[in-house]
């Protein structure tokens, strides 16, 4: 888990981001302006800034100036624009990467995960356990009831999303942005395929499920045999 901060105005992409950061194991504060957000910083010290450059009261280029001048706290920049020129003077005056709106929270989230693993902040990732499903996200491995179980790397994005969230039921539209990255909405059938491959790997079917639980006209829930989460 990292200690972040979001410096980001709009009150839709700030809550948007929250939770998603959240869900993925962050502990996330919020400003919504350039002073607020300069005067948190250094009196959290978060792991990490996450900067919108369109704030109402300085711009984001000025308080990454500012930041710098007085801490070395690793920042990743959200911009709109994607010319190679602005990304440089972005780096150059002390940006540790950038994001290009729009994008996933699970894009923001990769780029974090970079960003703190090149500083050495970054801790270990966690290995998730939903009754006997053993999800070891550093390994890129799966478990059940002690055995390996092989996935292709999307079936295994698709089952850890779905053990970021046990219990909860996640909806078709969130798994096509966060795990195929899809934003703009994108075909239900591709995840009903690779939901269909995933529950034969876990020896169980859509009519007798064990941790895949489709919840019809809402989404899927991943959840242990007896519905507990550990």
């Amino acid at each position: 888990m990292a200690r972040l901060l979001l410096i980001e105005d709009d009150p839709a992409i700030r809550t948007t981001l929250l939770r998603a950061l959240r869900e993925r194991g962050h502990a996330v504060a919020a400003a919504s302006a350039a002073m607020e957000g300069l005067q948190t910083a250094l009196a959290e010290r978060p792991d990490l800034i996450v900067l919108d450059l369109g704030l109402p009261d300085l711009d984001g280029r000025e308080l990454l100036r500012m930041l710098r001048a007085v801490s070395t706290i690793p920042v990743i920049v959200a911009t709109a624009r994607d010319e190679e020129t602005e990304m440089v003077r972005l780096l150059d005056a002390g940006a540790d990467d950038y994001v290009v709106k729009p994008f996933t929270a699970a894009q923001l989230d990769a780029r974090i995960r970079a960003v703190l693993r090149r500083g050495g902040s970054a801790e270990p990732s966690p290995v998730l356990e939903v009754g006997g499903l053993r999800i070891d996200q550093a390994a890129r491995s799966v478990s059940l009831d002690g055995g390996v179980i092989e996935l292709t790397p999307r079936e295994f994005d698709l089952l850890h999303h779905l053990a970021l969230r046990a219990g909860q039921v996640v909806t078709k539209r969130e798994l096509l942005s966060e795990v195929w990255q899809v934003p703009y909405g994108g075909a239900d059938k591709t995840v009903d395929v690779h939901l269909s491959w995933l529950r034969r790997k876990l020896g169980e079917t859509a009519q007798e499920p064990r941790y895949l639980h489709t919840i019809r006209g809402v989404g899927v829930r991943l959840s242990g045999p007896s519905g507990d989460l550990s």
